[in-house]
C-alpha cells in the first residue's frame, strides 16, 4: 500500500513540476505586465471593436483581462465598471462567452505548447472562435429581440469581487501564486488517484465505449478519451498535466494531440468557468449548451481537414 501511494505520488509530483516550470514564469510576465498598465491599454485598444460586435466599450477591458489573466480577473473588471458599463442578457452572455473561450491564454497555452501542439494555433482559434460567436450571439438576439433585459451588476460593486481591479501588491500576489500552486498539485494528486482508481473498477472502458460515437466524429482515438473527459471537467492545466503524462507514456501520434488539445482549448472546466459566468447574469443554454454545440462543430471540421488524405494531416504525420 505504502509502495502504490509513493508511486502515486512520485507520479502526481512529476506531472506537477513539468507544468509549474511552464506556468511560474509566465503568471510573473503577466504580473509585471498588469503592473505596468499594459493589461488595461490593450482592453482600452480594444474598446472600439467591441462596437462591432455589438458590444459596450468597456467590455474591451473585461475581455483583455480574461484574455491575459483568468476569469475571475474579467469579473473584477466588471465588479470595478459595473456603475458604468449597461448589459442586456444577451450582451453578458455574447461577453461571457467570449471569456470561456479566450482566457488566461499566456498561461494555458504554454501548457498546451509543452503537451505538444502549437501554442500560436490553438490560442488564435480560442480568440477567434470567442469573438465572432460573442458576435453573433449579441447581432442575433439584438436583432431578434431576444434577452435585451438588463442585467443588474449592482450586487457586485457591494461584494468583495467589487475590489479595484488593480494587481495586488508584491507580498498578497506571492501569498496567492503559492496557494494557486499547492492547490493544482493537490488537484493533479486527487485526479491520479482517481483516473487509476476508475482504471481499476473499469470505468474507464466503459466511458470510452460510451464516447465512442462523438469520438469518431471528432477525431479523438479512444485511448485519449478519459485524458480530454477530465480536462474538459477540472481545466486545462490540470488536463493539460495529464496529456503530458500521458504523451510522454502512451507515444500520441501528432494529430491526437492536436485535437485533443484544441478540445481542451475550446472547452475546458465547463462547470466552475460555466458558473462563475452564469452568476453574472449569463443565459446558461448560450454560454454552456449552445457554445457546446459550436464546439463540436468545430472540432468535427478539424477531424475533417486532418485526416490522413489532406496536406494538414500527411505533414503532422510526418511531423510524429
Amino acid at each position: 500500500m505504502l509502495r502504490y501511494l509513493h508511486d502515486l505520488g512520485r507520479r502526481a509530483t512529476h506531472m506537477f513540476l513539468t507544468v509549474a516550470r511552464i506556468m511560474v514564469p509566465v503568471m510573473v510576465l503577466v504580473y509585471v505586465a498588469e503592473r505596468l498598465g499594459l493589461v488595461r491599454l490593450a482592453g482600452e485598444a480594444l474598446s472600439p471593436a467591441m462596437a462591432w460586435l455589438g458590444l459596450p466599450a468597456q467590455a474591451g477591458i473585461v475581455w483583455a483581462t480574461t484574455v491575459i489573466t483568468n476569469i475571475y480577473g474579467g469579473i473584477a473588471v466588471v465588479a470595478a465598471l459595473s456603475g458604468e458599463m449597461q448589459l442586456t442578457v444577451a450582451q453578458m452572455s455574447a461577453l461571457g462567452a467570449m471569456m470561456l473561450f479566450a482566457h488566461n491564454l499566456p498561461t494555458e497555452q504554454a501548457v498546451v505548447r509543452r503537451a505538444g501542439a502549437s501554442a500560436l494555433f490553438t490560442g488564435s482559434l480560442r480568440l477567434v472562435v470567442g469573438a465572432a460567436y460573442g458576435a453573433a450571439v449579441a447581432w442575433a438576439c439584438h436583432l431578434g429581440g431576444w434577452l435585451q433585459e438588463p442585467v443588474a451588476l449592482g450586487w457586485l460593486s457591494g461584494s468583495g469581487a467589487g475590489a479595484p481591479a488593480g494587481p495586488p501588491a508584491l507580498w498578497p500576489w506571492l501569498v496567492g501564486t503559492v496557494r494557486s500552486l499547492l492547490l493544482i498539485w493537490l488537484i493533479i494528486c486527487a485526479l491520479v488517484v482517481l483516473l487509476d482508481l476508475l482504471e481499476r473498477l473499469g470505468f474507464t472502458r466503459w466511458l470510452t465505449r460510451r464516447l465512442a460515437p462523438v469520438l469518431r466524429l471528432t477525431g479523438l482515438s479512444e485511448a485519449a478519451a478519459p485524458l480530454t473527459t477530465i480536462g474538459m471537467l477540472m481545466g486545462l492545466a490540470y488536463g493539460g498535466a495529464l496529456i503530458i503524462e500521458a504523451s510522454e507514456r502512451e507515444n500520441y501520434d501528432r494529430r491526437t494531440l492536436l485535437l485533443a488539445l484544441c478540445w481542451l482549448s475550446l472547452f475546458h472546466a465547463v462547470l466552475e468557468d460555466t458558473l462563475l459566468i452564469a452568476a453574472l447574469g449569463a443565459n446558461i443554454w448560450i454560454i454552456l449548451v449552445l457554445r457546446g454545440v459550436v464546439v463540436l462543430a468545430i472540432m468535427m471540421a478539424l477531424a475533417f481537414a486532418t485526416r490522413p488524405a489532406t496536406r494538414w494531416g500527411q505533414r503532422l504525420a510526418q511531423a510524429r
